[in-house]
């Protein structure tokens, strides 16, 4: 092989494995998408479980005068 091809084949060679590189990143990026959609997801019904537990809990709290007075 001359130079050339053999300088060809490397750049083919790469050119392959960033190829393959560029597919697995693209991969593991839609699944931690899916992972950061999931989790958003969760949070926003813990948010509104939260804000429901806080509002039962100020109303359950009478307004008394301490014993003291």
């Amino acid at each position: 092989m001359s130079d050339e091809e053999n300088r060809i084949t490397r750049l083919e060679e790469l050119l392959a494995h960033q190829a393959k590189t560029i597919e697995e990143l693209s991969d593991q990026l839609t699944e931690q998408w899916k992972v950061v959609e999931q989790t958003r997801a969760k949070l926003a019904v813990l948010t509104e479980r939260f804000l429901t537990l806080e509002e039962q809990s100020h109303e359950a709290i009478p307004v008394t005068r301490p014993p003291h007075y």
